[in-house]
């Protein structure tokens, strides 16, 4: 690792820290060196709070002057809810800048890096840049396509079982994977699910960390409104809750549940189009979305293509039984050349689990699929 990367993957790790704290803004850390000493650090918190850059030059004080700047994020050149941080670079007099990634979002995109040259300033590009494209993997795809990330996740059997024939599924996994899973939750914007799940386990569908965690906005899925008005997730305040049904679901049980704080999305047809809930799910600026819905939730996520990653939990558990339930459903494919084609990207041990991350494999259609429980 060159000092460049050194520096570098200081800053990603301060960015990496705060994954789930600053949607709808990227994360960003930035550190600042002088003849080979940090003089400072800093990383965005929230949304609306000082960008990382300047938290980074306001520790270094006057030992910002003539140092490098090391940030994971090209540095912004607009006023937004705070001032430009090009700008405030420049007036501090930083000799070099070195960067991770470009910044996608129209209002920078590249007009940071051309300001800092105009002033004089080095600048170089695209160190560790791989690494800071994952870590802000939801904001690209967010500013690229106005849609959440989707993250499809599942736990299952080695036999590939979700849950028994009965319905049971607790539990599958170990504590150490239900642990990771709720880092999941804490670092996405949204978590989803089918109104079969909440009948079937009334969750709360909120982050349980040791140390805490934010809880996501929680979205069910429920065609006709059949949701019970006792159901933990609409009485516990832990979190947002949006109920998403169809356009013939009865008006009275709407109200009821607008009475309970509980956010109704009316969708324009009988059914659930994945594709136009994404898009109004981009409108509110919900920037990620976990997935945790049965099979039918699953494969409809599957088959319209509007998914872009899957985690899966696997348990050294057999049950043996063919009958019972998969993690996806959907379209019966005849051949195997038909099945859709991911790619591993990451394998490793949890606890005594195996977690297995895959993506697509090429572009996938995106077809319109409509749910409807």
């Amino acid at each position: 690792m060159t000092n460049k990367e050194y520096y570098m993957n200081l800053a990603l790790q301060m960015a990496e820290a705060v994954m789930g704290q600053t949607s709808p803004n990227p994360v960003v850390g930035c550190v600042i060196v002088k003849n080979g000493d940090v003089v400072g650090m800093g990383v965005h918190m929230k949304a609306g709070d000082d960008h990382a850059e300047v938290n980074a030059l306001n520790e270094a004080g006057d030992l910002a002057n003539e140092a490098d700047l090391y940030v994971t994020l090209e540095p912004c050149s607009h006023f937004g809810k705070t001032p430009p941080c090009a700008d405030l670079i420049i007036a501090k007099n930083i000799r070099n800048v070195f960067i991770a990634s470009m910044d996608p979002n129209p209002l920078v995109s590249g007009r940071g890096i051309d300001k800092l040259r105009e002033a004089g300033i080095y600048v170089e590009t695209g160190i560790l840049e791989k690494e800071a494209t994952r870590v802000n993997k939801y904001f690209f795809h967010y500013i690229k396509t106005k849609k959440p990330f989707v993250t499809l996740k599942t736990a299952v059997t080695l036999d590939g079982k979700t849950a028994a024939q009965s319905g049971d599924s607790k539990w599958i996994t170990s504590e150490a994977a239900r642990m990771d899973v709720h880092q999941y939750r804490h670092k996405h914007d949204a978590i989803l699910v089918g109104i079969n799940t909440v009948i079937r386990d009334n969750p709360h569908l909120t982050t349980r960390l040791p140390q805490g965690g934010k809880n996501p906005i929680r979205i069910i899925l429920d065609t006709h409104l059949d949701i019970p008005l006792e159901s933990n997730l609409l009485n516990d305040q832990e979190a947002k809750t949006i109920v998403v049904c169809g356009n013939k679901a009865v008006r009275e049980k709407q109200e009821r549940l607008e009475s309970k704080k509980v956010t109704v999305k009316r969708m324009d047809h009988v059914s659930i189009n994945i594709e136009h809930l994404l898009v109004w799910l981009g409108e509110q600026q919900i920037t990620s979305l976990f997935v945790e819905g049965g099979s039918k939730i699953h494969g409809s996520f599957l088959e319209s293509g509007h998914y872009q990653e899957v985690i899966l939990y696997m348990a050294a558990k057999l049950l043996g039984d063919p009958s019972g339930l998969s993690s996806f459903s959907g379209n019966v494919k005849t051949k195997m050349s038909d099945s859709h084609q991911l790619q591993f990207t990451s394998v490793e041990m949890i606890g005594a689990d195996i977690k297995v991350i895959a993506t697509p494999k090429k572009n996938v259609g995106e077809e319109n699929v409509y749910w409807n429980n």
